[in-house]
């Protein structure tokens, strides 16, 4: 008889997106609170069962980029790859788990934004012009009005525009686009962002001019190179491109014909127009299905205001992370915002948050349930009246003595299953963990109500035999566990870290692994071992409010710095080329650039005094009197420099590179100079301290692959043991430090020849 194969169960799919962060700064708390969003929709609904496709990413062209890496004094590509790493190392310090990460100067991007601009030529919805008007650099819009006319979103005065363009037939989707939002009410979220962006389009739309020739640094228009697209219609096509869509590789576009259209796409209110009028008619034009759902939240404000660089009131979230971790920014933001509202943001508002309900609700309720768990029972999840087990619905009331009122507490979590998961689908965080704080206040009520650590008079019986009360206490510690259990199971999505840490002391191995599509009570075994115990959320104090004041104060301080030294060089820089004839350089060759960090303290300090030195003297001759620099007397006579020596293949061999990936990097404190790198080789990890702290963030180098010389002999720098070296150049007058790395995926551990 022929064997019959197992069909293979197929999952619902699930496509969510953020938009794609412009790269014109660093990542804030305003970009981290989208993508925490994200990341808790996508882990909700893989433990629904979805095969869910989480993408994120970075938006690199345009004008307002191309500008800003030459005011840094960099060009655009390596100020966006620097800038993007910024973005990608958060995500990954803080452990979000999306699926894709796009870029927008990807050869993915760029073919796919060809052809999508192809398809919407062929069929008749592009066309050449002139445009004359306004448009605002910083948001990169197109606005009406006459010269001077300020932005209608950021209030920056607008410049004049006037150069051939390519023009979209944005007006011939007028109708379409209000019969779309008629006909699908939940197509934008909430109802009042939809009535703002129906109210636009009933105000009436015009043509789109979707192509500049003021600058290059964007997608050129296929057969017409000297036009590059609208940066807008370059960043909203990354929603199809990293799905493959213009590949002609059947593999590449598998996921465009299995994730689209998109389930919910999240999003800014400023962006809303963009995304819900643009982005439809572009893929009406292009015969392509729009997306199921846009998702407008409101803005995180600081200080009254949204945080943005032009204002100043940036909040980083590693700040956060530093002092009281991932989760405890990531239930903040979803429980004190309630999504698609303006929300407030400050660090007693966090920190009062944290101790209410993490550290004193969750947390505590947690501790006292396992450990009296361990007291009383050797660890050992104990067994309750078997009716809860097998038919929770149905009470046991043949036993005339009293019993704990543990159905109440069934009943409630019963209940709260699916009131928690029907606002997690609707995304409504907020009421979602309202609801489960109350659900964790009821257990911990029960607990203090049924005492189970003090039977001496229990409810007014103290004639009740001692092996009554015991089962007494195994039917109320159990119920406790069984409500943690489901619990956690609900807030997993939004404190991953902790859930996964409660979910091992409950005895239950990795929650990422649990199948908790069909949670429900009773699943805790009586009898499961309960893991090592150990602290959730330790209660912080007023000193944590402090010490992120302070480290936020310094991380503008240097930021502000860090810009003024970019303005610097990059004002010298145009001195040089464009203004008269060079000064000659300083008599100093100032020493190369360490960037292994293993030199003594005394060098580093050496050499820092030194690039100040050159950086003060390089001031001055940019600032003084621009005549050429009179000539010497006499001709000077260049020292002649003695050659390096050669070494030979013997000795070169006695060197061992290997390639290592950084998992651990931060900062080592008073040190302004130096990380502290925990390196992953395969085989072994070991700390490096490394002098590269002026050119890298500890979060960009999380993740990346380096070349470090792996036998060199360990030495201590300020305290610390530092076991090998990171290779890197140095590059230019001041010894940049730029990392060794590779163009194709090279295995880690492996040695280098």
């Amino acid at each position: 008889m022929p064997t019959q194969e197992k069909k293979q169960e197929t999952k619902p799919t699930f496509y969510l997106t953020t938009p794609i962060y412009y790269v014109n700064a660093r990542p804030h708390l305003g970009h981290t609170y989208t993508t925490v969003a994200a990341d808790t929709l996508a882990r909700w609904k893989r433990m629904r069962g979805y095969d869910v496709l989480f993408l994120t990413g970075t938006d690199e062209h345009g004008q307002k980029i191309e500008r800003s890496a030459a005011k840094a004094g960099k060009t655009p590509q390596e100020f966006a790859a620097e800038v993007s790493s910024e973005f990608r190392g958060l995500w990954d310090r803080m452990g979000l788990t999306y699926d894709d990460y796009i870029r927008t100067t990807e050869p993915r991007h760029k073919r796919g934004v060809q052809h999508l601009f192809s398809e919407m030529q062929k069929r008749g919805f592009i066309y050449k012009g002139t445009y004359s008007g306004q448009y605002c650099v910083s948001d990169e819009l197109y606005v009406e009005g006459p010269p001077g006319t300020p932005c209608p979103d950021c209030g920056r005065i607008t410049e004049t525009v006037s150069e051939e363009n390519y023009f979209f037939k944005l007006s011939a989707f007028e109708r379409k686009l209000l019969e779309h939002y008629e006909q699908h009410p939940d197509f934008i979220r909430p109802e009042a962002r939809r009535n703002e962006v129906v109210s636009f389009v009933q105000g009436g739309l015009r043509d789109l001019s979707i192509s500049r020739t003021s600058f290059n640094w964007g997608i050129p228009v296929p057969g017409d190179e000297k036009h590059v697209i609208y940066v807008w219609m370059d960043a909203l096509a990354n929603y199809i491109t990293a799905l493959g869509y213009g590949s002609e590789d059947p593999a590449q576009r598998a996921n465009f014909e299995k994730y689209w259209p998109s389930d919910v796409q999240l999003l800014g209110k400023e962006i809303s127009r963009f995304h819900c009028v643009y982005w439809p008619a572009f893929l009406m034009a292009a015969g392509l299905p729009l997306p199921k759902s846009f998702m407008v939240h409101g803005w995180l404000l600081f200080e009254q205001s949204k945080m943005s660089k032009s204002r100043g009131n940036i909040v980083r979230a590693e700040t956060v992370l530093d002092v009281l971790g991932a989760d405890a920014l990531r239930y903040f933001l979803l429980r004190d915002v309630t999504f698609g509202q303006d929300g407030s943001f400050s660090f007693d508002a966090l920190v009062q948050r944290y101790n209410a309900d993490l550290a004193n609700g969750y947390g505590n309720l947690v501790s006292r349930t396992l450990a009296m768990i361990a007291k009383y029972f050797d660890g050992v999840v104990p067994e309750p009246r078997r009716f809860l087990l097998e038919n929770p619905d149905s009470p046991d009331t043949s036993d005339p003595d009293p019993w704990p009122v543990s159905f109440t507490v069934f009943a409630y979590c019963k209940m709260q299953i699916s009131v928690i998961g029907a606002h997690l689908d609707a995304l409504r965080f907020s009421e979602a963990l309202s609801e489960s704080s109350a659900l964790m206040a009821a257990v911990d009520s029960y607990l203090t109500n049924m005492t189970p650590w003090n039977f001496a008079a229990w409810r007014g019986r103290p004639d009740l035999p001692v092996e009554k009360l015991e089962k007494f206490r195994a039917e109320i510690l159990y119920c406790a566990a069984e409500s943690i259990r489901i619990i956690t199971a609900l807030v997993y999505p939004v404190i991953p870290e902790a859930a996964t840490k409660v979910w091992r002391q409950l005895g239950l191995g990795d929650i990422a692994k649990a199948d908790l599509k069909d949670l429900k009570w009773g699943d805790l075994p009586p009898g499961t071992k309960l893991g090592e115990l150990s602290a959730v959320f330790p209660r912080a104090e007023k000193e944590a409010i402090e010490r992120m004041q302070k480290m936020e104060e310094d991380r503008q301080s240097q930021t502000s710095a860090d810009q003024e030294a970019a303005s610097e060089q990059a004002a010298l820089r145009q001195a040089k080329t464009s203004g008269p004839a060079e000064q000659p350089p300083p008599p100093h060759v100032p020493e190369p650039f360490s960037a292994t960090g293993l030199s003594p303290e005394q060098e580093a300090d050496a050499v820092a005094q030194q690039a100040d030195a050159n950086r003060q003297e390089s001031a001055v001759s940019a600032v003084s009197d621009p005549l050429p620099p009179p000539q010497p007397l006499v001709e000077p006579v260049t020292p002649a420099v003695p050659p390096e020596p050669k070494i030979g293949i013997e000795d070169f061999a006695k060197v061992e590179l290997r390639v290592a990936i950084v998992r651990v990097a931060e900062r080592v404190p008073k040190a302004d100079r130096l990380l502290r790198l925990e390196v992953d080789l395969g085989y072994e990890q070991r700390q490096i301290v490394a002098g590269i702290a002026g050119a890298y963030t500890p979060e960009s180098l999380i993740g990346r692959k380096v070349v470090i010389v792996a036998n060199l002999a360990p030495r201590k720098l300020r305290g610390l043991e530092s076991n090998g070296m990171i290779v890197a150049a140095s590059v230019g007058e001041k010894g940049k430090p730029v990392l060794a790395g590779f163009l194709e995926d090279v295995e880690i551990g492996a040695r280098l020849k």
